[in-house]
């Protein structure tokens, strides 16, 4: 499948918390989308979003839909 095959390294948020460790890591797909895990058990199972599904996250986390906008 396309969409789970990841073309970049994962990267951990900067807002990861003063410990570095509260946090999720993103990487992109293939297809352009997004595989995402927990930094803290980066074994424990990945997510895969479509380029269409993350746009759509982004984009009402820029309209403060899940509160204060960025």
């Amino acid at each position: 499948m396309k969409s789970q095959v990841i073309v970049t390294a994962f990267k951990k948020s900067s807002f990861s918390g003063a410990a570095q460790n509260d946090c999720v890591e993103v990487a992109g797909t293939a297809d352009g989308g997004r595989a995402v895990r927990d930094s803290k058990d980066p074994g424990g199972g990945t997510h895969f979003y479509s380029p269409h599904a993350w746009a759509a996250f982004i984009g009402a986390v820029k309209a403060g839909e899940f509160g204060s906008p960025v």
